[in-house]
């Protein structure tokens, strides 16, 4: 440990000599609206903290200098940071148009207060309008940046603002592991991303207010207790305003059943949110005796709310990302943040398109208390941040470097090549058989190669690349264009890595195998792996009788038993993976042994191998009929 701090300040002052032993990195880091402002503080403390590296210039623009929004940058000044600039961006009107507007009036706005402050780097953070107007301003004058929480994913349209300012930016530093293999996905060089967690975990794990009483009774009220009211924080989808106005109404119809002193922040100023407060005022919650609605909570406030709360409900990033760390139960309503990782406390409403359904929601959560979730963070975000900051070397090129994948060759246009079929590789591994097939995008098998399951890692994997391999050549003289690869196989399978975790007997040697890295890398092509249960649902769900269910179970009896959940059209995976392993039921205590090491499992009375060994006994004669 010593060794690797002595070698991390040795490159450091390396860097400060070739930055210029008296340079100091001057740093920019311009918030747009109260949620950027969470996780932008703990950084600007930081910055703060080390006057002998860094110089710390403040811009404010957007909702912050809004009275309908809380004039929230007062909670800057607050924290004791000198606004060097406040840039009034915002053209009111909250529709799609004013959105644009206030992405070019900002455009026009920054490039004088970029040539003033000639900043070294600039700090964006996440996926706002405002911040895309940053992120193309610094750009194209030459201004590093660095991105705070790229790779993630979510609905609307703050997905594609997220990757655009991605691809904009020099530095990345991103909160999760998936959101790192998003962006080297997306050819940004390894070595300008940092997976630091997110900096606003460093309040939150740390926050032990033991006066959230009285927080609590300044926002809701003196008669009220800790897990006996809701905070509520819904936002418009500005891809879908008119269903995301909807949603809301119905939400606030639940929130009336339901009975309960719940606080409504107002919603943020993307398209629809004007729309959405008119609602509001129609039912009357700012003057409800079981409501409290107010347009802005200061952070530090705000994390004892959401700590001490019954539940959360809405469809804010908070919810799904912050509020985990506390173990409070979330209502993640509509699609909004479709994508995003979450902890076992958010429970999924995406078709809020009920009163019932929000309401059903409300009773299932309120009042529960979930494990601590670390997802997104664990409290130490900052000091890389800092030392990730230190390292950047302003003598290297500016311009932006990708890391594109190899490629072959363009296949030259004919007509043969435009009518191709697009199919793609399928691998079905059993127990007893190991099967490739060529099949076509409406599910109709084109070729199937057929061998037995080898008994060894090393034959099986072998055998399997063979077959993908001489499948995707075959594919060419059958007029087939191959555009990825399904496996399905048994065991206990993680589909979001591409690794077996677990098998039982039935295949040998089948335990902690990464089966998407082999075969991407010999075909090139992009490979999905799952539990042969769940594939057979997802083919139902696809072409067969639960096409347009919403809510079945798949069976299958073969060697093994195995079966997949789908839920509300979504396949359903657990948090152990093996949401679906019905054949690993016991349903007799001192039953036969299972392969998969317990007794008395369904897949023990009932699979193909259990009923060839009660048929090889009946047949010897064992049993007297």
């Amino acid at each position: 440990e010593v060794y690797f701090k002595n070698l991390s300040k040795q490159k450091q002052k390396e860097v400060m000599e070739k930055n210029g032993n008296n340079h100091k990195l001057r740093v920019c880091v311009a918030t747009c609206n109260r949620a950027d402002y969470s996780k932008l503080a703990p950084i600007m403390f930081g910055i703060k903290a080390e006057p002998q590296f860094f110089e710390l210039d403040v811009v404010v623009l957007g909702s912050h200098l809004i009275d309908d929004y809380g004039n929230t940058y007062r909670m800057i000044e607050q924290d004791d940071f000198d606004i060097h600039t406040r840039l009034h961006t915002i053209v009111r009107g909250e529709d799609e148009a004013a959105m644009v507007e206030s992405v070019g009036l900002a455009l026009v706005k920054l490039p004088d207060v970029l040539n003033r402050l000639k900043p070294d780097i600039m700090i964006v953070h996440g996926d706002r309008f405002d911040a895309l107007a940053l992120a193309t301003s610094a750009a194209l004058m030459n201004i590093r940046i660095l991105h705070i929480e790229g790779g993630e994913v979510s609905g609307t349209i703050d997905d594609s603002i997220r990757h655009a300012i991605t691809k904009l930016a020099h530095y990345h530093v991103c909160c999760t592991r998936s959101a790192e293999q998003h962006l080297i996905a997306m050819c940004e060089d390894h070595d300008r991303i940092l997976l630091a967690g997110c900096p606003s975990y460093d309040k939150l794990l740390s926050a032990k207010n033991k006066d959230y009483m009285s927080i609590i009774s300044m926002w809701l009220g003196e008669d009220v207790k800790p897990r006996d009211y809701i905070v509520a924080l819904q936002h418009p989808v500005t891809t879908d305003i008119k269903h995301s106005i909807k949603m809301f109404e119905l939400t606030l119809d639940a929130l009336i059943s339901f009975n309960k002193r719940t606080l409504v922040l107002f919603p943020n100023v993307d398209a629809g949110s004007k729309e959405m407060v008119r609602v509001m005022r129609k039912k009357g919650i700012e003057h409800h005796p079981n409501f409290r609605a107010v347009k802005h909570v200061p952070f530090d406030q705000f994390i004892q709310l959401v700590a001490h709360a019954g539940c959360m409900i809405g469809n804010s990033s908070c919810g799904v990302r912050e509020v985990g760390a506390f173990g409070t139960p979330v209502i993640n309503l509509g699609t909004r943040q479709t994508g995003r990782e979450t902890g076992e406390n958010v429970l999924h409403v995406r078709d809020a398109d009920t009163q019932d359904k929000i309401l059903h929601a409300l009773q299932l959560q309120f009042g529960k208390q979930y494990p601590c979730s670390k997802i997104y963070g664990d409290g130490n975000a900052v000091p890389r941040i800092l030392k990730f900051l230190k390292s950047i070397d302003l003598k290297e090129p500016l311009q932006k470097k990708f890391c594109f994948p190899p490629v072959k060759d363009n296949i030259s246009q004919d007509i043969d090549h435009i009518l191709e079929t697009q199919s793609a590789l399928a691998v079905d591994l059993g127990g007893t058989n190991l099967r490739v097939a060529i099949v076509s995008m409406k599910g109709e098998i084109v070729k199937k190669y057929t061998q037995l399951n080898p008994k060894t890692y090393e034959d099986r994997l072998a055998l399997i690349l063979k077959m993908c391999v001489e499948a995707a050549s075959e594919a060419v003289n059958v007029n087939c264009r191959i555009l990825g690869v399904g496996i399905s196989t048994g065991g206990r399978v993680n589909p979001r890595e591409g690794i077996v975790l677990h098998s039982t007997k039935l295949i040998q040697e089948w335990s902690s195998v990464d089966l998407r890295t082999p075969i991407s890398d010999a075909l090139h092509l992009p490979v999905w792996v799952d539990n042969d249960g769940n594939c057979a649902a997802l083919a139902e769900r696809k072409f067969g009788h639960g096409k347009g269910v919403e809510n079945f179970v798949t069976l299958i009896t073969g060697t093994g038993i195995g079966g997949g959940i789908v839920h509300q059209h979504e396949l359903i995976h657990g948090s152990s993976f093996c949401a679906a392993e019905l054949g690993h039921i016991v349903v007799s205590l001192d039953g036969p042994e299972c392969l998969c090491g317990s007794q008395g499992c369904i897949e023990a009375y009932a699979s193909g191998i259990a009923l060839q060994r009660e048929a090889k006994k009946l047949h010897d004669g064992i049993y007297l009929l």
